[in-house]
């Protein structure tokens, strides 16, 4: 009999017997609750090697690694583990490869969904006018980069910035490096370089689009190696065409860097607490990804700080069981390095670091009327949609209770009341991603079911609305 396995199949010579298929469930019900992950979305060469019910196990499955090559259940290393028990030891160390990047038509598919994103992006870009805020953060953002401030005792001309200033630095950077490029003079001011410049519309506007297009990548890849190919399909489907989205990649500000950087302190902080069970080695190098996601968020917007941590510690503490000792260790040295991030971006100047714990900009309270708002809006209708029956199904369909899905939509469920009272703050936007997670994890569940051809029409007219109400909304986006 062959006993599945998360990291590879083992094989057990036993009497030929008929399968207790019982056992077979409870094994993978805890390793649901292990790991968090449904049984349909097993690793293949499991799926390969499970046992079918009522039929004798010699019949079913090759007694050796060799006829298992040969039969296509395992691969070639997998049964090299198995044939030598010391490569299968769980903790014995091994040699750290890159995983191979290939880009097949699932990818080229969700490229295509981006470069979609890509487009709106640029047609906003190139229409709508340079603003006020747009100057601001073009001019503060190359003082950082360039030259002190000419006022006595604050950071920048802009006054001593207490939030944000990594989309400061984000906006002002392309400029620095084009005037740096052309031999332009350090006292050009961003109103001068209008005309001295090429392209300020897009230089200023370009690294927020790109941060989308990141977190765009970001959510595929969770929901891809979660859900399958449906599920990265209809959440990237949904972030593309998201009109919240659209703003906040044309506009210069921190929101789309604030829910980069939650999206990605959950889920390295999750992949940190798999870890956790495995080598020692394979653990500096999330650790080093989760402090430089604690950095982002920290930089870009104070507010985001405590609810990222609480969900680190929930979620780290709940998948860690039984290996939970270095968890304090390993959240202190995220949170010092952290804080060192933060320092950097203000240049260690200490006064003007010390402005960032001394603002307030760091005060929010809770109300259900952003959620509201964001929810009854039109051009949101497709995402409200989705969102609303994929919680119906959640409710209703037991195989869509795993953590999975709970946890991005408990995620979702504490981002979208904040409401930030210090300073602008966008926290529908840092919910999104974790809430797309939750709808498309939810509907690739249900597309496995008997039913898959009606849930599939569905979400592809949920998936068509949303692309058709944000294209027809760029218009209202040009300001």
């Amino acid at each position: 009999m062959i006993i599945a396995s998360a990291s590879r199949p083992q094989v057990l010579n036993v009497p030929s017997q008929t399968i207790d298929y019982t056992g077979v469930l409870r094994s993978a019900a805890s390793a649901i609750r292990y790991t968090g992950h449904s049984p349909i979305f097993m690793p293949d060469e499991t799926q390969q090697v499970l046992p079918q019910p009522g039929r004798p196990v010699t019949e079913q499955v090759p007694q050796s690694p060799a006829e298992l090559v040969g039969a296509g259940r395992v691969s070639a290393q997998s049964a090299v583990s198995v044939s030598d028990p010391s490569a299968a030891l769980p903790f014995k160390s091994q040699p750290s490869r890159l995983r191979k990047f290939r880009f097949d038509r699932p990818q080229q598919y969700a490229a295509l969904l981006l470069l979609g994103l890509l487009l709106q992006c640029l047609f906003v870009i190139q229409h709508a006018p340079l603003t006020e805020s747009d100057y601001q953060y073009a001019r503060c953002g190359r003082e950082m980069w360039e030259k002190p401030s000419p006022l006595a005792g604050y950071f920048t001309s802009c006054g001593n910035i207490h939030d944000g200033t990594l989309a400061y630095r984000a906006a002002g950077l392309p400029l620095t490096l084009q005037r740096i490029v052309l031999g332009q003079g350090a006292d050009t001011s961003t109103w001068e370089m209008r005309h001295e410049l090429s392209a300020v519309r897009l230089l200023l506007r370009l690294p927020f689009t790109c941060i989308a297009l990141l977190l765009g990548g970001a959510l595929w890849w969770v929901t891809r190696r979660l859900f399958g190919n449906a599920g990265g399909y209809i959440a990237l489907g949904l972030y593309c065409f998201s009109p919240l989205v659209v703003n906040a990649a044309t506009t210069p500000g921190s929101e789309i860097l604030t829910a980069l950087g939650l999206f990605a302190a959950i889920y390295t902080a999750m992949g940190v607490a798999h870890a956790m069970h495995g080598p020692r080695h394979k653990w500096r190098p999330r650790i080093i990804l989760l402090t430089l996601a604690f950095g982002i968020v920290a930089a870009s917007h104070v507010v985001a700080i405590l609810p990222m941590l609480l969900l680190v510690v929930i979620f780290m503490g709940y998948l860690a069981a039984g290996h939970r000792s270095p968890l304090p260790m390993i959240l202190l040295l995220c949170s010092v390095g952290m804080l060192f991030l933060v320092f950097a971006s203000y240049a260690f100047h200490p006064d003007a670091f010390s402005y960032y714990f001394r603002s307030g900009a760091g005060r929010f309270t809770f109300s259900l009327e952003p959620a509201k708002e964001f929810f009854q809006s039109l051009p949101n209708a497709g995402i409200t949609i989705a969102a609303g029956t994929a919680f119906v199904l959640c409710l209703l369909s037991r195989r869509s209770r795993y953590f999975g899905n709970t946890a991005p939509l408990l995620c979702a469920l504490l981002l979208l009341p904040i409401v930030t009272t210090g300073v602008f703050g966008e926290p529908r936007l840092w919910a999104l991603p974790f809430l797309l997670t939750f709808a498309g994890g939810v509907f690739a569940d249900v597309l496995e079911t008997r039913h898959r051809r009606r849930y599939l029409w569905l979400v592809s007219a949920i998936v068509l609305l949303q692309a058709g109400l944000c294209l027809v909304t760029l218009p209202g986006l040009l300001g």
